[in-house]
């Protein structure tokens, strides 16, 4: 095993000594780190040598009689499979705990001489990707359609960290990193999409955009996903936080990388190690339709107790491990791939048994925000019209808008304000909905022509029947929603700044309906009008749902 005396390495160590009686070779530049932990292994079972994973060749490997070739050392961005590649020259089984989207999406390069050998190689037998698809194919099993998966990692603060787990978090942080978000491929920041996330049994936490071989691996591999985020969070709040404004200056073009600053941000994050706690956790939540077809939500969760957590990286490997040399165990076939569709939930799940681990499933069927404001209503509406409102995972509509604006000092100004599109006879417009079934509310985002605008709905006061909240930055408007045959109705009931009503005298009035029109298409016709202003901007037109991933334009 290369990086046997690292964070991870030393764990997958102690692992295979606790459960196995295979003999295990510690391998690394540094023979005397090595030499330690070998020496962890009971019954003479370990030995250490000294190898350079960078520079390692195929007789190496055979002249110190591995069996199966582990890399755990890292980091593995922008890194090359000189490790991989010779073991597959040998003619051994490799697998590795790679995290870097860059590494593991350039390994499949493998396969051709890895079934040319027979050799079995993997990569990404760690927590991402092995363990989160692991737990998503377990989540999501028989299901029609899976819409929007939302995976997070959040280890304890008092978690050991390495140089290379430092460096691996900052060769990304402020770094443009493709994401698929609402049916657009786009690119935000590293460490940007600052969100508060719940884990069960562990509570809230702030997690952030991390650039993971899932944010390709899960939309190549479910056709109708519109959304796949990978996020990670630091315990203490000061940390997470810092590293945002750190990073500003790699967004700002200021600064090319934080690679250079590991050494200091890893000093100055281990001066806080006595603050937090020993607890992290995992979640992977998945949105989209059951095999009754019934908008659905599933979240598979893991709790780490005691200070293990350090450990859940290393478990997909030592399943893979225990697979390869079990006689009895179905053969992996050859080949060189990511570590996808190899473990079941299950095995990964029986190596934490030793371990204060716990993991758990919740299931529920979230009515989406306008079924719950509209009763039973909604089911009278037409199908268009339900189809757009109808999901509790991210949608994409497109289609064509005509949009008029009204004139004045006092219409542009606001308009301004809120980012409203500008006038135009005819052009494209995208509708994408993110639901939160967590927080109970939904995002909605209209692109127009160089112009998009953003709000979130969520149910208006305690039980909500009829009315909806739409909330545009710190302003809301109350609205009440009517459903008929035709379609759905919306008007302007009152208006807040925070949680401060304003004076209704003053609020603005709205016309808003959907319908369907001859060919079947959702309808919008939607005019905002302001006291003493008339008319602010009406926008109308229609849309179809979007099932084709696209590229954002900025």
């Amino acid at each position: 095993m290369v990086g046997g005396a690292g964070a991870f390495g030393a764990r997958l160590v102690a692992g295979l000594a606790a459960t196995t009686d295979l003999p295990v070779i510690v391998a690394g530049r540094d023979l005397a780190r090595a030499e330690a932990v070998a020496r962890t292994v009971p019954e003479g079972r370990g030995r250490a040598v000294r190898l350079d994973a960078a520079r390692v060749g195929a007789s190496e490997l055979r002249a110190i009689g591995a069996g199966i070739v582990v890399d755990a050392a890292g980091p593995f961005q922008g890194g090359a499979p000189v490790l991989a590649r010779a073991a597959i020259e040998a003619g051994l089984p490799y697998l590795d705990l790679a995290d870097g989207r860059d590494f593991v999406a350039a390994f499949p390069a493998l396969d051709a001489a890895a079934r040319a050998k027979g050799v079995v190689a993997l990569t990404g037998a760690s927590s991402t990707p092995a363990l989160s698809n692991a737990a998503l194919d377990a989540l999501t099993e028989g299901w029609r359609a899976v819409e929007t998966v939302r995976v997070a990692i959040v280890p304890g603060n008092r978690a050991p960290r390495g140089l290379s787990v430092m460096r691996a978090i900052l060769s990304y942080a402020g770094q443009p990193v493709r994401v698929l978000r609402a049916g657009a491929w786009q690119s935000r920041p590293g460490w940007g999409l600052l969100s508060r996330i719940t884990v069960p049994g562990l509570g809230r936490r702030f997690a952030s955009l991390c650039e993971t071989p899932d944010l390709d691996i899960l939309p190549a591999r479910f056709p109708a996903l519109r959304t796949a985020l990978f996020r990670a969070g630091l315990e203490l709040p000061a940390l997470h936080l810092g590293l945002s404004l750190a990073s500003l200056p790699v967004r700002w073009r200021l600064l090319p990388s934080l690679v250079p600053f590991a050494r200091p941000f890893l000093a100055m994050a281990g001066g806080l190690d006595r603050f937090g706690s020993d607890r992290g956790g995992m979640s992977v939540e998945a949105l989209g339709r059951d095999a009754a077809g019934r908008p659905t939500r599933a979240v598979w969760s893991l709790v780490a107790e005691a200070g293990d957590g350090p450990y859940v990286p290393t478990l997909p490997t030592l399943a893979a491990i225990r697979r390869l040399t079990d006689p009895s165990a179905a053969p992996i076939p050859p080949g060189a791939r990511p570590c996808t569709g190899v473990l079941p939930l299950a095995a990964i799940e029986a190596e934490m048994a030793r371990l204060a681990i716990r993991t758990r499933r919740d299931t529920d069927h979230p009515a989406p925000l306008f079924e719950r404001a509209l009763g039973a209503g909604f089911a009278g509406m037409p199908e268009a019209v339900r189809a757009l409102h109808g999901s509790v995972g991210d949608g994409a509509f497109r289609g064509r808008a005509e949009v008029l604006r009204g004139r004045g000092a006092a219409v542009a100004l606001v308009a301004g304000l809120f980012r409203l599109p500008p006038a135009m006879a005819d052009g494209p417009i995208r509708v994408t909905m993110e639901p939160d079934p967590e927080a109970g509310e939904e995002c909605w985002t209209r692109s127009f022509p160089g112009r998009r605008f953003s709000s979130r709905m969520r149910l208006a006061g305690p039980g909500g029947r009829g009315r909806v909240r739409e909330w545009f930055g710190p302003f809301a408007m109350d609205l009440a929603v009517s459903a008929h045959p035709a379609g759905l109705d919306m008007a302007v009931t009152g208006w807040r700044l925070g949680p401060l009503p304003l004076p209704r005298a003053l609020r603005p009035t709205t016309q808003a309906s959907e319908r369907v029109d001859a060919q079947g298409r959702f309808r919008f016709d939607v005019a905002l009008f302001l006291p003493f202003v008339g008319l602010l901007v009406h926008y109308r037109g229609w849309l179809i749902r979007n099932d084709a991933r696209e590229e954002e334009t900025p």
